[in-house]
């Protein structure tokens, strides 16, 4: 048998090309492409937006300081491209005012408008976008990446760029140019969650009755206790639950996916990912069953709509020249080179329920040498595949912080191609300067 595609085979060329649509490659492609560089994106889907629209994560976390004094009004503490964003967001009615989530707070957004607003900004930018574009290889010249080759309707298509980012979450094009990745906490990683919403929600009976927080009460924990393995199977006790910018609308963080024997599932394997779907999907009716029989507000409410696809939390990370530690987000370190703030908890989902550990009225900061693979040249990484350690990227990977990540790598890999110099010849100090002219407010 031979492998057989006789379609012509294109090629683009460009100064950047950005693997993936999420948050962060988004921010990568706008940022390179205002700042002068030729950008081609190129997303698997037929719209931007990653794990917040396919995966329906549907919030901005990561935003504001977490604090015991929940009097005070929130303090936002994360600046630039977002505000770009937001701003898109807000134009159009997509994104609510800051809603409580424990110690802090998160912005929902509506899906569609993400994938708008993301439009308006690449288009605005003049950013090549390629969307239905799977990659299949690295094009590599020794340590050298020189771009990728693409699966799209037409054939395959060649791009070839002076600077590559990896912004596809999975690190898949740094997985396929060999270099160094790894996974959680001894090859475990967190489980993925199928987020789905519901219509027809009483929403003041809702909220009078369970509160204002979108992590709902321990009241509500022990309802579902009490009625998994009674009627339901509800394998996740802790929930949150948002209400959206839609009239009667409810967002649910709820389920718990894990294999059949038990295990958590890896999205990176075939046949977890598979079979993630389907318990995904299985769990979303249990608890809207769950919810219309037994939650105040929720009587009459319906699925509306889930995730294209499971939302994944935790896949490959690439090894970086520097790693992000457990300790750095606990104590909130502080970089000269850091170029993106977090003050958003470490989040655990596996094992009975979520685990979340606060950093109050602080925050940390994340190096550049996170994003820097020390084993290869024309390539930098942007996202939830930073190099950090198991506990720090459960803090790490939230969406404002994405945006962050894009804004800074977009200036990195411009200086890469435009100047012609090795990515680990760029110091995140100057990338820093650059952040902070276009308003990130890193400080000196």
């Amino acid at each position: 048998m031979v492998e057989t595609d006789r379609r012509p085979v294109e090629r683009i060329d460009a100064d950047i090309l950005v693997a993936g649509g999420g948050a962060a490659g988004v921010a990568a492609a706008v940022t390179a492409a205002r700042s002068g560089a030729s950008v081609v994106l190129v997303e698997r889907y037929g719209f931007c937006g990653g794990g917040a629209v396919a995966g329906l994560s549907g919030t901005i976390c990561g935003l504001y300081e977490a604090t015991d004094r929940m009097e005070r009004a929130p303090q936002k503490v994360v600046f630039g491209f977002v505000d770009d964003f937001i701003a898109e967001m807000e134009k159009r009615g997509g994104l609510t005012d800051p809603i409580r989530y424990g110690k802090t707070w998160t912005r929902v957004h509506d899906p569609l408008i993400w994938r708008e607003a993301a439009d308006t900004l690449l288009s605005d930018a003049g950013v090549r976008v390629i969307y239905h574009a799977e990659i299949l290889a690295a094009l590599c010249e020794g340590q050298v990446l020189e771009g990728a080759l693409l699966s799209t309707v037409t054939g395959r298509l060649e791009i070839r760029a002076k600077t590559c980012v990896d912004a596809t979450g999975d690190g898949a094009l740094s997985a396929m140019a060999g270099l160094e990745t790894y996974m959680g906490d001894g090859h475990t990683v967190q489980n993925p969650t199928m987020v789905f919403r519901m219509l027809n929600a009483d929403l003041d009976k809702f909220q009078h009755t369970y509160g204002s927080d979108s992590i709902m009460p321990v009241e509500v924990s022990e309802l579902i206790a009490k009625a998994d393995g009674n009627g339901y199977s509800l394998p996740r006790r802790k929930i949150w639950i948002f209400p959206t910018t839609r009239p009667s609308e409810l967002m649910c963080n709820c389920t718990r996916i894990v294999g059949e024997d038990g295990r958590e599932l890896n999205a990176t394997l075939w046949r977890d990912f598979s079979e993630a779907e389907l318990q995904g999907r299985r769990q979303v009716r249990e608890y809207a069953r769950f919810f219309r029989d037994t939650l105040a507000g929720c009587e009459n409410t319906v699925v509306n709509d889930t995730g294209v696809q499971v939302g994944v939390r935790q896949t490959r990370q690439v090894r970086g020249r520097a790693t992000l530690t457990n300790a750095d987000v606990v104590t909130g370190a502080k970089f000269a080179d850091g170029i993106a703030r977090s003050p958003w908890p470490i989040e655990l989902h596996s094992g009975d329920k979520p685990r979340v550990e606060w950093l109050l009225e602080d925050w940390y900061e994340i190096p550049f040498g996170c994003f820097v693979p020390p084993a290869s040249e024309g390539l930098l990484t942007a996202g939830r595949c930073l190099s950090a350690e198991h506990e720090a990227v459960a803090s790490a990977r939230v969406t404002a912080q994405c945006f962050s990540y894009g804004h800074a790598i977009g200036h990195a890999a411009t200086i890469a191609a435009r100047d012609r110099v090795s990515v680990h010849a760029i110091d995140g100090r100057d990338v820093r300067l650059l952040l902070n002219q276009d308003g990130a407010g890193l400080g000196n």
